[in-house]
């Protein structure tokens, strides 16, 4: 390894850690278990030998959310034990890249996304994980600012996907709104979302992946419930600007 590959393992190492004791600190403080929590590293807009560096850290989930940086990078770190998330929004014409080498996509926010996704994973020979996200701050009809489904589509869409050859319905998934009646109150909108998952699971009793929670919320998305946390800067630092 360079010195300058040394230098950026041990700041993705130091950064890990403290992300850890936040996890371990708000799991401690919710009367959670640590191990009820997965940790996904959101990569985006960096290197594929910054994903290397993290699986050798023991970092086991990583996300993307754009497919054109996503797939070269899933094809270059092919040999290292990972799971792949797609956390953004998803154009259906990408579904068949993403169902290449997505384990999970957590996007998923309308019906004609559940079809192309599920033809795309059947012709791939794969079955692909898929949560419903849901936009908080959406309209009956509508998207949410940061993407979702209006919460009273979301349990066709779950049906859907659930009926969906090539797709595996894992749960639920949602981004803190920036508008409406959860605009800065995260814990409520993540409590709200888990309210939504045992509603789900009622129904799915596999549905049980709770997303929720990024940098600068995850305790709050511990508190609520949620079961993968979708950390990028905390752990890679100051993203650089988007190409």
């Amino acid at each position: 390894m360079t010195e300058g590959g040394a230098e950026r393992a041990a700041e993705l190492a130091a950064n890990l850690a403290r992300v850890e004791e936040r996890i371990a600190r708000a799991c401690g403080a919710s009367g959670r278990s640590r191990d009820d929590v997965t940790l996904i590293v959101v990569t985006k807009t960096f290197p594929a030998e910054d994903v290397r560096l993290l699986a050798g850290l023991g970092v086991r989930h990583v996300a993307e959310n754009r497919d054109q940086d996503a797939a070269p990078k899933a094809a270059a770190c092919a040999d290292l034990p990972l799971q792949w998330h797609f956390v953004g929004q998803l154009q259906t014409n990408k579904a068949g890249s993403v169902s290449g080498y997505a384990h999970h996509v957590h996007s998923v926010d309308r019906l004609r996304l559940v079809g192309a996704l599920g033809r795309a994973a059947r012709q791939a020979g794969r079955e692909v994980g898929a949560l419903v996200q849901v936009g908080l701050d959406a309209g009956a009809g509508a998207s949410g600012g940061r993407g979702g489904a209006a919460p009273q589509q979301v349990a066709e869409l779950a049906e859907a996907v659930a009926a969906q050859e090539g797709l595996r319905l894992e749960g639920l998934m949602t981004v803190a709104p920036l508008e409406g009646p959860y605009a800065g109150r995260p814990q409520e909108a993540f409590s709200r979302l888990a309210e939504m998952s045992r509603c789900l699971r009622a129904r799915h009793p596999a549905a049980t992946m709770v997303s929720a929670g990024m940098s600068a919320d995850l305790e709050q998305a511990v508190a609520a419930g949620a079961t993968h946390l979708r950390v990028g800067s905390a752990v890679l630092g100051v993203r650089p600007r988007l190409r």
